[in-house]
């Protein structure tokens, strides 16, 4: 039966429901096939991502920031990220994980109360990040995170994302050994994945997958691995990040721009998806 979109409302606060997305979502971690999630920033976006054959949807800080009119890097309003969350459980059948950036706040006492409306809107995962903060910053937010998590009865699967590569923490030879080391830690502190957006050499890749313990989480990048090769490298998610949201709009600028200064319909009305394809992805 399909699922209309009072039904969804309802059952993602039902804990029988959001239990069956949970272990669905953990079980794509531990498949033989990779997990691809092309990152989502709204309702629509997720909807079609999902249609052209998404089996989760992830969210994107940076596509959900740009839309809602917020720049990257922890500046949105907690109650907008839980109402666009909201937004795509209601539109979706498939788990959802959300890009919880750094919690929104440096004091882990406040994870509790940031988490909580992500959770009542229907996430059954998170990405938390350290960024340029101190691991041990993460360690406490992550701790605070399972425990409002468990308290809430959400299986929650908390996604752990280091920056070392991203941001170049250290020197470049001891990016392996730190992320190892980081990843320890995130995992004592209650973490099922690790992130690491950055790192695209097959050396270090294999290393990080070998000795982690956590499915391993990577972004795609020029120079990535292909999935098959990921896969060999022990990989399990592969993550499209901003990317795909960032061609969108750069697609739409120069649309917008080309009309703008020739008036022709042509430039807008070529290639588009059809009318009546867009309104059966939200017909309910």
């Amino acid at each position: 039966m399909v699922v209309t979109n009072f039904d969804r409302k309802s059952e993602k606060r039902d804990n029988a429901f959001m239990s069956e997305l949970a272990s669905q979502f953990r079980d794509l971690h531990n498949s033989s096939e990779l997990l691809i999630l092309p990152n989502a920033w709204d309702a629509g976006s997720a909807r079609l991502f999902e249609d052209a054959g998404a089996k989760a949807i992830a969210t994107t800080s940076a596509g959900v920031g740009w839309a809602l009119g917020y720049p990257d890097g922890n500046a949105l309003p907690v109650e907008k990220v839980a109402a666009l969350v909201s937004a795509i459980t209601d539109a979706v059948h498939v788990p959802v994980t959300v890009d919880f950036e750094a919690g929104y706040t440096d004091d882990p006492k406040k994870i509790s109360h940031n988490l909580k409306p992500i959770l009542e809107a229907g996430a059954i995962g998170i990405n938390i990040e350290d960024g340029e903060d101190a691991p041990e910053l993460l360690v406490r937010k992550i701790e605070q995170v399972r425990k409002a998590a468990d308290g809430a009865g959400v299986e929650l699967f908390v996604n752990a994302r280091t920056d070392v590569y991203l941001n170049g923490v250290g020197e470049p030879e001891s990016w392996v050994e730190e992320t190892i080391s980081q990843a320890a830690s995130y995992r004592s502190a209650g973490a099922d994945g690790l992130f690491v957006p950055g790192m695209t050499q097959e050396s270090a890749i294999k290393a990080v997958a070998g000795e982690i313990k956590l499915p391993l989480n990577v972004m795609a990048l020029p120079g990535l691995p292909t999935a098959k090769e990921l896969t060999k490298l022990g990989v399990r998610r592969l993550s499209a990040g901003a990317a795909i949201s960032q061609v969108i709009w750069n697609h739409a600028f120069e649309l917008a721009k080309k009309f703008l200064q020739s008036g022709d319909s042509e430039v807008v009305v070529k290639d588009g998806m059809p009318y009546s394809k867009l309104q059966g992805l939200f017909t309910r």
